[in-house]
């Protein structure tokens, strides 16, 4: 019984073998699915991550292309042998290759050529490609410059290429590639190499220039100077480095190169130029020429000063000196007419001129006498000799002018003015009594003084008015006997009207006349006209030469008929002449050419007397025509076609001569004395007749040089191209008729 129970369960479990067996292969299905599904899950899940990968991949690589489209730089990679496997279309260009057939060659392969900066031939696998001891990930190799050749050219056209290399991690599958940069800076290599030339040629320029240059920077220190500058300041460059250039002027000139900085920095100027003073090492001042201009940023902001100093010192003595040479007379050193007029009009518009001033004027007795006897140097010497007398008698108390020939004057000013000038004319008379001892011969000469305070009357008429009655005053003295002294009074002229009256009486009883001063050839001292000179026999006064009446006949309004009557006068006088080849000047002023009745009356004089136009020669001084309007040129135009030739008087002296020779009818001109009287002393005048007689030859045109006295100067003017001349060597202007 209990075998029985104990086997009925056995047989309760292999009751039914096909179900459980069922069971077991369900369950196995149902894994199956589950794995199924779960490999298909997965596989979809990775087929999506590979889609978006490769979405991921294709959005990269057009970034790639994108970014490479724009950048300056190409890209190369290359696997660690060589090969390459990426190249940028930029890349491409810059090597210039084909980027789709480069690829998967070796590096050496491709038909590059790479040369250093020197144009020898390098290997493109050591510049492109991995270089040794560049292993390890990530290591950066500094960027080389090189030149790259195209096919077809040659080492001057290489293209520059900066070129960097870096290894990348995982490059070429899992093992690390070669990344190169590639960068064209032709363009900047060649602005870059232009700015090291200018840079280098500005250095050399500034270190081997002449001139003072430096380098300022805003706060007006110096940065770099060159030896042109270390030399003029008597110093060495190191020590004006960082000095401030404030400090080299003299103390007197700072203020106003402050000035012109500040305008400077105020971006009132662009540059400046400024003459001034600066101070050497050694203690002593050397005129400059400073110029200096700013230099500014970009963004305008001041970055630095050039600065030129040029050593003007001798340029300025020079100068001066002929400033000197301008205002006074080359014989004795005295002041000339112009400073003379000058000084005494300065000193007539101070206030107490009554009391503090007189002028005394000074003619030699029997000097023309010396000089014809004697010769013109033995002249000189005793001209020489009445400038020291002069000087001597005004001790300090004035001005001594030389105002031609053996005229002087001198404008006392002292505390007692009429005191004083009594003093120096009686200084002057005692002076002259002792002989001059001249070379071998011992030689007297007197002076006839006259004298004129500066009294209500007087003053009114300024400087010219003052002069006058004092060389009234004189032709009273030489009338009475000479060697004296004469003051001036109402009875030596009359008032305005008077005066006038008197002229034009003159005129009417003949005692105004023209007196006649030869012209030569200069080849052969041969006479070939004359020059007339208005002179007038006054009846008391005696010969008047120009300068004393001349002021009166503006005056009285007198210049028309003054000049219609000397005209007349040349045109008789040349019909009277038997040499009919010689010719004669008269000076015609701007007052009788503007009349509009001057030109027709000496033409209708020329007519009646049948005297060839061209022996009547006008001359006008270029003064005159300043002002000149259509109506003189009218005249002048109408003279020059009827024959008459035009000279242009006081060549060089006036302004806008060159202007006159172009637009007014002129046919010749004569060299102002003061150019003569300088030569052979002043090598300025020299050159300055030289040029003026060049340019008057090359536009044909007659020239002729005045003032002429003595050989040296005939001579030099002649070989400077002057043809004629005229002055004291060949004769003062005479009465009569010197011509027949």
């Amino acid at each position: 019984m209990g075998r029985e129970l104990g086997a009925a369960p056995l047989r309760g479990a292999f009751a039914d073998p096909l179900g459980s067996v069922a069971t077991v292969i369900a369950v196995v299905a149902i894994l199956a699915l589950v794995a199924v599904l779960v490999l298909l899950a997965r596989e979809r899940a990775q087929g999506r991550r590979a889609k978006a990968l490769l979405v991921h991949a294709r959005e990269l690589r057009h970034r790639y292309d994108a970014l490479q489209s724009v950048t300056r730089e190409g890209v190369l990679v290359q696997s660690l042998g060589g090969r390459v496997l990426d190249l940028s279309d930029r890349a491409a260009a810059i090597l210039g290759v084909d980027a789709a057939a480069s690829v998967g060659r070796a590096i050496t392969d491709l038909p590059v050529v790479v040369v250093n900066e020197q144009g020898l031939a390098m290997n493109p696998a050591a510049v492109l490609g991995h270089r040794t001891g560049s292993a390890r990930a990530g290591y950066s190799v500094d960027s080389e410059l090189v030149g790259v050749l195209r096919p077809g050219t040659n080492a001057t056209q290489a293209r520059m290429v900066q070129v960097a290399t870096q290894l990348v991690p995982a490059g070429d599958g899992d093992a690390p590639a070669v990344l190169t940069t590639l960068v064209d800076v032709t363009g900047r290599h060649e602005v870059e190499a232009a700015l090291s030339r200018s840079e280098t040629q500005f250095r050399v320029a500034m270190e081997n220039a002449p001139i003072g240059m430096a380098l300022v920077d805003p706060q007006w220190c110096v940065v770099e100077a060159n030896a042109a500058l270390a030399e003029l300041l008597g110093t060495s460059v190191e020590a004006l480095r960082g000095y401030p250039m404030s400090e080299l002027s003299a103390a007197e000139d700072r203020e106003a190169e402050r000035r012109e900085v500040r305008r400077l920095l105020d971006g009132e100027l662009h540059r400046f130029s400024l003459e001034k003073r600066y101070q050497r090492a050694d203690g002593h001042l050397v005129w400059v020429a400073l110029d200096a201009a700013l230099v500014r940023t970009p963004d305008g902001s001041p970055d630095h000063f050039v600065v030129q100093v040029r050593d003007s010192t001798e340029s300025r003595l020079q100068a001066e000196m002929l400033t000197h040479r301008a205002m006074h007379d080359p014989l004795t050193g005295l002041a000339n007419r112009t400073l003379l007029q000058e000084v005494l009009q300065s000193v007539l518009e101070q206030p107490g001129v009554v009391e503090r001033v007189a002028v005394l004027a000074c003619d030699l007795d029997g000097f023309k006498e010396i000089n014809d006897r004697y010769g013109h140097a033995t002249g000189d010497e005793l001209l020489v000799h009445v400038a020291g007398v002069l000087r001597a008698a005004t001790a300090r108390r004035g001005t001594v002018a030389r105002l031609g020939g053996d005229e002087f004057v001198v404008v006392v000013q002292d505390v007692d003015g009429p005191k004083a000038v009594f003093e120096v004319a009686a200084a002057v008379h005692a002076a002259l009594r002792e002989p001059v001892r001249v070379g071998r011969r011992r030689l007297t000469v007197c002076a006839s003084v006259g004298i004129a305070l500066a009294e209500p009357e007087t003053v009114r008429g300024g400087a010219p008015a003052l002069l006058a009655a004092a060389d009234a005053a004189m032709y009273r003295a030489k009338a009475a006997g000479r060697a004296r002294t004469e003051v001036y009074d109402a009875s030596m002229a009359l008032p305005t009207g008077g005066l006038a009256h008197e002229l034009a009486d003159a005129f009417a009883r003949g005692e105004v006349l023209a007196h006649y001063q030869p012209i030569v050839d200069l080849a052969d001292g041969r006479v070939v006209g004359y020059e007339a000179l208005a002179r007038w026999q006054h009846p008391t006064l005696g010969l008047l030469l120009p300068g004393a009446f001349l002021p009166h006949v503006q005056e009285a309004g007198l210049a028309v008929p003054l000049g219609q009557l000397v005209a007349t006068q040349v045109v008789e006088f040349l019909a009277r002449t038997q040499d009919q080849s010689r010719w004669c000047s008269v000076n015609v002023s701007a007052d009788q050419l503007g009349d509009g009745e001057f030109a027709t009356t000496l033409l209708q004089e020329i007519s009646r007397h049948r005297v060839a136009a061209g022996r009547l020669v006008v001359e006008l001084t270029e003064s005159s025509l300043v002002a000149s309007g259509t109506r003189i040129r009218h005249e002048l135009t109408q003279l020059s076609a009827a024959g008459v030739p035009i000279l242009l008087d006081d060549f060089g002296t006036g302004v806008s001569p060159l202007s006159y020779l172009r637009e007014l009818p002129v046919a010749g001109v004569k060299l102002d004395m003061s150019f003569t009287s300088g030569i052979p002393d002043d090598p300025t005048a020299g050159k300055v007749a030289r040029a003026l007689g060049a340019l008057a030859r090359e536009l044909s045109m007659v020239t002729i040089a005045e003032g002429i006295e003595h050989e040296e100067q005939a001579l030099y003017l002649h070989r400077s191209g002057w043809r004629y001349g005229q002055g004291w060597l060949y004769g003062g202007a005479q009465p009569g008729d010197p011509l027949r």
